[in-house]
């Protein structure tokens, strides 16, 4: 078996801190899911007119401060907005209400309108689809690596790429959880470029490999 050098033992080391910090900070802390993702409230307006975007924005900012908010034209003609936001109390629903109703001359009623909660989407939820996916791409993977490798060692191939799958998974997700990068969007595409990239490496490393083998017999 060949000896680690430091270096690879600093790097093993490293990794290890790295995976141990984000696993300590997902479980006490949790992780950070984009505003998207997170429990929220929504009101929606009926406007019946054309209006802009901008104009709704500078009403939010003024009832809810610098919480973050997202605004969307909604229905067939565009004349509806939908305003979510972390929290709305009454007492804001009726701010925003009046601010809208003295910018478009309207008579929205508090009573008419009604507060809507959003559930906060469950991480699990997020990478359902994704499961099957990975599971037979994986199956693949491996099966290709087994025939093609062969002669490096069947269990030895197996739990390299297996165990070197896992631990780059593990490192992105702690590096996520450190660094608080928002779970949202882009969370799904970095999962699979670190998960490319993984097997880029591996099969490099098997070739270099199996390139030694044939020069020493």
């Amino acid at each position: 078996m060949k000896k680690m050098t430091n270096k690879q033992k600093i790097l093993i080391a490293i990794i290890a801190l790295i995976i141990i910090v984000g696993t300590i900070i997902t479980i006490t802390v949790g992780l950070n899911f984009d505003f998207r993702l997170q429990e929220t409230k929504k009101v929606q307006l009926y406007i019946g007119k054309d209006f802009e975007i901008k104009d709704i924005k500078d009403i939010t900012k003024e009832v809810f401060g610098n919480e973050p908010v997202m605004i969307q034209k909604v229905e067939v003609y565009e004349d509806s907005v939908s305003i979510i936001t972390k929290e709305i109390t009454e007492e804001q629903k009726q701010n925003l209400l009046n601010k809208v109703n003295e910018k478009y001359g309207l008579e929205i009623s508090a009573d008419t309108t009604e507060i809507v909660s959003i559930p906060n989407m469950r991480g699990r939820d997020m990478i359902k689809p994704y499961i099957l996916p990975f599971t037979i791409a994986t199956v693949i993977i491996l099966i290709y690596m087994v025939v093609r490798y062969r002669k490096l060692g069947i269990i030895k191939t197996i739990l390299k790429v297996v165990i070197i799958s896992i631990v780059s998974q593990a490192t992105l997700l702690a590096v996520i959880a450190i660094i608080r990068i928002p779970i949202g969007r882009l969370t799904i595409p970095m999962v699979i470029t670190v998960y490319l990239l993984t097997c880029i490496g591996l099969t490099t490393n098997f070739e270099k490999q199996l390139e030694r083998k044939k020069e020493e017999q």
